[in-house]
Parts: structure tokens; C-alpha cells; sequence
């Protein structure tokens, strides 16, 4: 009865471990994320009209934002160039490789879940030293009285080693099959294959939380890719734009080069005539020079742009020059801005799904470091074939084993425990706050983006008012000059007033553009929702047609 007794004890308790192991490897430690709110975001966006009422301004509505924002301002080459710069960009092309290797350390993490199984063989010829630990046993034929390695009793003589010689603590058995020759082993084969298993149980959640910390990190790393394109997409349309407005401005500049050199013979002639005096003709030819001084840093701030555009494309310099260097209108705004809804900035930013990944992956790193208080338990197993001769590998007797369970409890580690646990913690608040910032910063961004979009279209309104009203000032310079009731310096001055107002419009007009792109960057728009693979990169750049 004692004995069935303790045999119906041993199962109770087996079953108990069985139904133990799955509850504990279900557990784990740490905190669990929870998306971050914005702790304040507004109902409506502020700034969507301008103060002053302007006619046929651009407004925004909260229609869906198009991804592909830059078709809204009708210009065909810059849309040609928007749908190459993602394949072709070099820092779209790091950032995809990035994606890769983060991709790839997810799956190292992940692997760490499953069992560790090798194979491994070896031959080696070797030889023992007779002065090594061989010379603790007797020589064939010696007797021993207690003395020797473990206490080893005498034997009967025999001619090999451990044949039907003495075994440790005075028992009699065999030691080995190795013949000796006195007190040497004579060299030797061994032949010895087999496997081996390893498998750490994840009680605590340890590695399920290093694999959630490395999906975030993927995440994360995903977001950052998409940062970038939204930032390179609106670089590019910047630089678009100020190319033609760059453009724009050289053709007013070589007008107004024009407008002087007619200024000038004219005043030639009529000192000529003896109607002026010289005076004119040197403030005309002073007008003109002073003109001409300004093509050159157009010229050069154009080929300028046309090599930025170029670089964030992955060319060389001058590779878009037959393509960008004949003048096009500025690229004009839409009637209607779409900006979406100010609810859906946060989801729509990639910086803020960054930062919110990034907090993710921090709060999970805690779990990671509280599991280390815990007990790490593994699995190992090994099988394996030893023999000396190779004939003897199929034998059943040349077979080894080994299987057991590995407990590893931390006792003392000197603090390090404690501390590690600390500075995640202080990592996981530090990464909140970075969220909390990056969300405050995207507000500003969009708020101060619509505020210069409004108040620029002001600006511009104002400017073409008074570009036509120095047109007018110069027609009648002119004419009174010709009629003899105006000096020349009147002429002069017009020149100078119409050419810098018709400067600065065109300047305005560019603004106007480039704050819509700011303003399209702010709201997170042009960020796709797939990746290319980053292993047939090349077989996409060259299925690319050329531009």
C-alpha cells in the first residue's frame, strides 16, 4: 500500500508540471503598451482662411489629402519627377536597406523561440602523454593498496587497460579497451558523430517581449523610411519650384535689360540732338550695367537648382539640364487645398507613428529586463557515436547520451539587474516625452505652414497690384521725358520700381507654391503605404524607363 501509495503521488505531481509548464510559459512580465493618445489636438484647423479677405485665394477644405499631392498643381514634369525620385533617391535606397536589416534582426529575435538542434562529427588520431593523468593508474601488473587516483584497489595483472583491472574507490571493472604496452597507450583512432539540442523555455516572457520590442523596431524603422520620403518628395517640389521661379525672375531681369537698352539709345539720340546732356547718357548706361550685374547669380543659382534636383534623383550634374533648362511657368496652386482631418494627423505623420513605435519598443525592453530576475530555464539533450575503430560505429555499445533539464537563478550580480531595470525604465519615459514632442511639433508645423500659405497669397495680391501700377508709372515717365516736361532720373526711378516689384511678385508667386508643398510635408502627405523589396532594387532601377 506504501508503495502504490507514492507511485499515485508521482503522477499527481507529473501532471501537475505538465499543466505548470504551459500556464508559466504564458506569463509574461512587464508592462504592456498601450497607444499614446495626443494628450490635446484641435477640433478644426486654425489659420484655414486668410485675415484679409483676398480675391480668388487658394482655401483648404477638410477633404481627404491626396497621397500624391504634387498632381495638384498641373504640371506634368514635375509629376514625372515625383513618381522616379522613391526608386532613385539615395537616401530612400539606405532607408530601404535599413528596412532589410531591420526586417532580418526581427527574424534573428524570433528564431530564439524555437529548439537549437546541430550535428556534428570528427575523427582525430591522438596520443596520451604517459606523463599526464594517465600515470594516476598503476602500470599493467602493479598492485596498489589503497593508493593512487581514488583510492584504486589492486588487480588482477592483465595486458590492456582497465581490462580486468582495478576501478575507482577498490571496485573491480573495466576501464577501457586501450592495450598498454608498461605504462604507455600506444596512438590512436576515434571516430565520434552525433546531435545535439538545446531549447531555453520562455517562462517569463523574455523572449517574447525581445521579439514584440524587434516588431516595433521594424515598425518604427518603417516609419522612418516613409519621414524621409515625405521629406525628399517635398524637397524636390521645392527645389522644382524655385528652379522655375529662379527662371522666371532671370526672364523679368533680361526684360527689364531690354526696357534699359532702349532707355539708353533713346537718351543717346537725344544728346545727339542736343535735347540732353551727357549726364543722361551715363545714368542710362549706369541703369543698364546695374541690370545686367544681376543675370550672372541667376544663371549660376539656377544650374544650382537643376544639380539639387538632379542629386536627390541619384544623377550626376547637368543630367537634367536638357530637360529643366528651358523656362516654364511657376507651377500655380489649386483653387481648393485638401488637408484632411486634424484627428487624423497622428495616424497620417510618419515621424509621430515613429515615435510612437519607438515607445513601443521601449516598453517592451522593460519586460526583457525584468525577466532576468527570474529563473532561466533550458532543455539540452545530446546523442551521439564514439568508437575507436570504424567498423564499430553501427554498434549499439559505441552509442552515447545525455538529456536534462539547465536551472540558472540569479543570486548576485552586483546590481546590474537592478540597474539595467532602471535604465529602461528611464528609456521607456524618455521615449514618451519624444512622442509628446514630435506630436506638439507637427501641430506647429501645420499651423505655422497654413499661417505663411494665407498670409503669402496676401502678399502676392498686393504685389501684383502694384507691379501694374509701376508699369503705368514707367509708360508715363517715358512719355513726359519724350515730351521735355520730365527729367530722365523720373525714367530712372520707374525703371527701378517696376523692375524690383516685378522681382519680388515673381518671388511672392514662388512662395506662395513652396508653402503649399511645406504645407502638404506638415500634414504627412505623400508616404506610401507598401515598400519596395530592397533584394530586387536593382531589377526595379532598371526596369525604370529613363527620364
Amino acid at each position: 500500500m506504501q508503495g502504490s501509495g507514492r507511485d499515485l503521488a508521482r503522477r499527481r505531481l507529473g501532471r501537475v508540471v505538465v499543466l505548470a509548464i504551459p500556464l508559466l510559459g504564458a506569463c509574461t512580465v512587464g508592462p504592456d503598451f498601450t497607444p499614446e493618445k495626443p494628450w490635446w489636438q484641435p477640433s478644426s484647423w486654425s489659420n484655414a482662411k486668410p485675415a484679409v479677405p483676398v480675391e480668388k485665394a487658394s482655401l483648404v477644405e477638410t477633404a481627404p489629402l491626396d497621397p500624391k499631392w504634387w498632381d495638384q498643381f498641373q504640371d506634368p514634369e514635375l509629376s514625372k519627377l515625383e513618381q522616379h525620385v522613391a526608386g532613385e533617391n539615395l537616401d530612400i535606397r539606405i532607408a530601404d536597406m535599413r528596412l532589410g536589416e531591420s526586417r532580418s534582426q526581427l527574424g534573428v529575435t524570433q528564431a530564439s523561440q524555437y529548439p537549437i538542434l546541430n550535428a556534428d562529427g570528427s575523427f582525430s588520431h591522438q596520443y596520451l602523454s604517459p606523463n599526464g593523468a594517465i600515470a594516476l593508474f598503476p602500470p599493467a601488473g602493479a598492485t596498489s593498496t589503497g593508493g593512487g587516483f581514488g583510492g584504486i584497489a589492486s588487480g588482477t595483472t592483465g595486458t590492456s587497460f582497465g581490462s580486468t583491472g582495478a576501478s575507482a574507490g577498490g571496485a573491480a571493472g573495466t576501464l577501457g579497451a586501450i592495450p598498454l604496452h608498461g605504462s604507455t597507450i600506444p596512438p590512436f583512432n576515434l571516430y565520434q558523430y552525433g546531435f545535439d539540442a538545446a531549447w531555453e523555455i520562455d517562462f517569463w516572457g523574455q523572449v517574447r517581449r525581445q521579439v514584440e520590442a524587434a516588431k516595433a523596431m521594424v515598425q518604427a524603422t518603417e516609419d522612418q523610411r516613409r519621414d524621409a520620403l515625405v521629406s525628399i518628395e517635398a524637397e524636390l517640389a521645392r527645389d522644382y519650384i524655385n528652379l522655375r521661379g529662379t527662371q522666371r525672375t532671370l526672364a523679368i531681369t533680361e526684360e527689364n535689360l531690354e526696357s534699359a537698352n532702349q532707355s539708353l539709345d533713346l537718351t543717346r539720340q537725344r544728346a545727339s540732338g542736343g535735347l540732353t546732356t551727357d549726364l543722361d547718357v551715363a545714368n542710362a548706361e549706369a541703369q543698364a550695367d546695374n541690370i545686367a550685374a544681376q543675370l550672372p547669380p541667376l544663371r549660376q543659382q539656377e544650374t544650382e537648382l537643376i544639380n539639387a534636383i538632379s542629386q536627390l534623383l541619384g544623377r550626376e550634374p547637368g543630367a537634367l539640364k536638357a530637360e529643366l533648362a528651358d523656362a516654364k511657368p511657376i507651377p500655380p496652386v489649386p483653387p481648393k487645398v485638401p488637408m484632411g482631418l486634424p484627428s487624423e494627423l497622428a495616424r497620417r505623420r510618419p515621424d509621430i507613428r515613429a515615435a510612437e513605435a519607438s515607445l513601443h519598443a521601449a516598453t517592451a525592453q522593460i519586460g526583457v529586463a525584468v525577466s532576468d530576475f527570474f529563473p532561466n530555464v533550458s532543455l539540452t539533450g545530446s546523442f551521439g557515436i564514439a568508437a575507436l575503430n570504424a567498423y564499430q560505429m553501427g554498434s549499439l555499445r559505441s552509442m552515447q547520451y545525455g538529456v536534462g533539464p539547465t536551472v540558472s537563478l540569479p543570486i548576485f550580480q552586483g546590481g546590474q539587474l537592478v540597474s539595467t531595470l532602471a535604465l529602461r525604465k528611464q528609456q521607456q519615459k524618455e521615449a514618451a516625452l519624444t512622442y509628446q514632442k514630435t506630436v506638439l511639433q507637427a501641430l506647429n508645423d501645420v499651423d505655422n505652414s497654413l499661417t505663411a500659405y494665407n498670409t503669402e497669397q496676401q502678399r502676392e495680391a498686393a504685389l501684383t497690384k502694384t507691379v501694374a501700377a509701376a508699369r503705368r508709372a514707367l509708360d508715363l515717365a517715358r512719355q513726359r521725358y519724350v515730351q521735355g516736361v520730365a527729367t530722365f532720373l523720373d525714367v530712372l526711378t520707374a525703371q527701378s520700381v517696376l523692375l524690383g516689384a516685378e522681382i519680388q511678385l515673381a518671388q511672392s508667386t514662388t512662395l506662395v507654391s513652396t508653402n503649399l508643398v511645406l504645407l502638404y510635408k506638415a500634414l504627412g502627405g505623400g508616404w506610401e503605404q507598401t515598400y519596395p523589396d530592397p533584394s530586387a532594387e536593382t531589377a526595379q532601377k532598371a526596369s525604370q524607363p529613363s527620364l
